[in-house]
């Protein structure tokens, strides 16, 4: 089952994906079965898309694509997942997975704008596959560990690398508003080989491909992260997982080569879909200074 969380003349809605076509509900509707967030929690997601079916066909047009997920307790994002991506970084590959946070409030749909910062020229893009837990998960084995995944989105991890180096810890560089693209769709983890495997990732700027590499590729696998964060902590459903980029990152070319104002940025994985933003620089605004 594929689903697209949207909003529409001020109501948020829900769309499951039939032969093509998204079918869907908006919460102004008395059938409207509630939020992906609710419906992974209550494990009502089959039950929705049968409702949703029923539901009458989304003006793609018309309708504003959010995030899968809006307010998942947590955002657990992985660096250094791929050989090549450390490399070109400069660190030597970590044996146990490099966790940092981010959280709600840089989130941004599927069409919306990641926004470049005006005290940063450094933009830079990583394409990545997201988890999204279904159910409560501490100290589950690498061989259950996807059993407590309930499906699987994409992510674009806008990094603004001055700010992500300032410091030893990552958090600011990845935290800015409109700079964490995710979407567009939710695809349940039994519509999708396991763990994902076999499934490829390309990032496109403007058109030109900067990242391609398989899920196989990463050095910590979707079933590992999972096993990993539950040992520490107890997964809820709904938190989400993005599990690291692979190669060919700006920051990692001579010259660099960070997003800028009408630039465009694709990620796509495949039986997935295609998660697209158009970069816009920040609009400060001043307040006049009075004599």
């Amino acid at each position: 089952m594929k689903f697209m969380a949207f909003s529409k003349d001020g109501s948020k809605g829900l769309a499951v994906e039939q032969d093509g076509v998204y079918r869907g509900l908006t919460e102004a509707d008395p059938s409207y079965p509630g939020d992906l967030l609710s419906l992974i929690q209550s494990d009502g997601l089959a039950a929705a898309a049968k409702t949703l079916a029923n539901g009458a066909p989304v003006d793609m047009a018309s309708v504003t694509v959010l995030p899968p997920v809006e307010t998942p307790e947590k955002i657990v994002c992985v660096g250094l997942n791929y050989h090549d991506h450390s490399a070109e970084s400069g660190y030597e590959q970590p044996s146990f997975p490099t966790l940092f946070s981010r959280f709600n409030s840089s989130l941004i749909g599927h069409g919306a704008p990641m926004v470049r910062p005006a005290v940063s020229a450094e933009l830079d893009y990583e394409g990545e596959l997201v988890a999204i837990i279904g159910r409560e998960a501490r100290n589950v084995s690498e061989a259950d560990a996807l059993d407590y995944v309930a499906g699987y989105s994409i992510f674009n991890d806008g990094s603004i690398r001055d700010y992500q180096f300032k410091a030893p810890q990552w958090t600011p560089g990845k935290n800015f508003d409109d700079s964490g693209a995710f979407g567009p769709v939710f695809v349940t983890a039994d519509a999708l080989p396991k763990g994902c495997v076999g499934l490829e990732l390309t990032t496109r700027l403007n058109g030109k491909v900067v990242q391609n590499a398989m899920i196989d590729d990463m050095v910590f696998s979707v079933a590992q992260i999972v096993s990993v964060c539950s040992s520490f902590m107890t997964l809820k459903a709904g938190d989400v997982i993005v599990t690291g980029t692979p190669a060919g990152v700006g920051a990692g070319r001579t010259p660099k080569l960070w997003m800028k104002d009408g630039d465009v940025c694709e990620v796509e994985i495949s039986g997935i879909g295609i998660l697209s933003n158009p970069i816009r620089d920040e609009v400060v605004s001043r307040v006049a200074e009075t004599a």
